[in-house]
């Protein structure tokens, strides 16, 4: 002989959909190992989850009712070979799944104080007849199974963009994957959604682009906000300082001394010549008005280009060329 499922959830055979509800309900509730720490209450409650899964289901019950847990499962004649069942399902997601939350005991024993005083073979003391304590609200309630529906904290991905998508302003494409709850309340699917963003001429790094409660949704959370920050691509040319841009500008030292033209790209294609006749110390720095990136709060105006003066010193000097800078060199 087989299993009897009836016997597992404790009723009779011709039980109603409503009583073999109530029956898992109850024996579920029994021997989850949260609960029960006698020796086999994990067996008995994939036993218990098996039982239902199989009475819950009219064509699986149909079979079993017929032709037992052999026909069931395939291994009897006379008209009750189908399609071969085997208990794969997750008794703990079951559970879950039934009374609404993935580690639900907190909330089902909570009205007993914290204590083992519900009478377990009571469940409805605590349990309105849909599976669900009687404070359960909808999901826009924000109360999910007795508990109050916790916003998950934000998600935050850094968003990389170049000085020359901040100089003329862009926009951003993040295909993003994430879960969101079907309209059972319990079950949950994932999507691809595009989040569009507009980079602003002179963003500076740092900025945040919010997108309220685009994260995963769960039938226990309030879904989480997707975050975006700023942050610079390093530039193979400058760096940025605010809305200024630093162009490292390196010189020999004949030009420091004796004066020198530098040429500077921009960041919108063009060239600037900067001339100096001036000496040009080590560390100097050179400001061209306008030539930055635009204000972030003012686009139409523009940080400057900081030239950053390097110079760069011969490694030896042969013996004239010695006397004579000592000749010429004040001292």
């Amino acid at each position: 002989m087989g299993k009897d499922y009836y016997r597992v959830l404790g009723i009779e055979k011709g039980a109603t959909d409503e009583e073999i509800k109530k029956a898992y309900r109850k024996q579920a509730l029994r021997f989850h190992p949260d609960k029960n720490k006698s020796a086999g209450a994990e067996d008995k409650f994939k036993e218990i989850a098996e039982a239902y899964d199989v009475l819950s289901d009219a064509k699986k019950k149909d079979i079993y009712d017929r032709c037992g847990e052999d026909g069931l499962k395939g291994h009897a004649g006379g008209g009750c070979n189908g399609p071969s069942y085997t208990f794969h399902g997750d008794p703990h997601a079951m559970f879950a799944e039934f009374f609404g939350g993935r580690s639900p005991f907190d909330q089902f024993f909570a009205s007993a104080g914290g204590t083992d005083e519900m009478d377990i073979d009571d469940p409805f003391a605590a349990f309105g007849m849909g599976g669900f304590p009687r404070s359960f609200k909808s999901r826009g309630g924000g109360v999910h199974g007795g508990r109050v529906k916790k916003k998950d904290p934000p998600v935050v991905h850094e968003l990389k963009v170049s000085l020359e998508e901040v100089f003329s302003g862009c926009t951003k494409k993040m295909k993003i994957s994430r879960k969101r709850l079907n309209p059972d309340g319990c079950t949950v699917r994932t999507e691809d959604k595009i989040l569009t963003v507009d980079i602003k001429r002179g963003w500076k790094e740092g900025t945040k682009i919010t997108f309220p409660k685009e994260g995963d949704e769960t039938p226990t959370n309030i879904p989480a906000d997707i975050v975006f920050v700023v942050k610079d691509k390093v530039h193979p040319v400058f760096r940025r300082d605010g809305s200024d841009i630093i162009y490292p500008a390196r010189i020999s030292l004949r030009e420091a001394l004796c004066g020198c033209s530098i040429s500077a790209p921009t960041l919108d294609g063009r060239t600037v010549t900067v001339t100096s006749r001036d000496v040009i110390k080590p560390g100097m720095k050179k400001r061209i008005v306008g030539e930055g990136l635009p204000l972030s709060k003012c686009p139409e105006k523009r940080g400057d280009m900081v030239l950053d003066f390097s110079v760069k010193f011969p490694d030896k000097l042969g013996p004239s060329a010695r006397e004579s800078l000592v000749q010429i060199l004040p001292p």
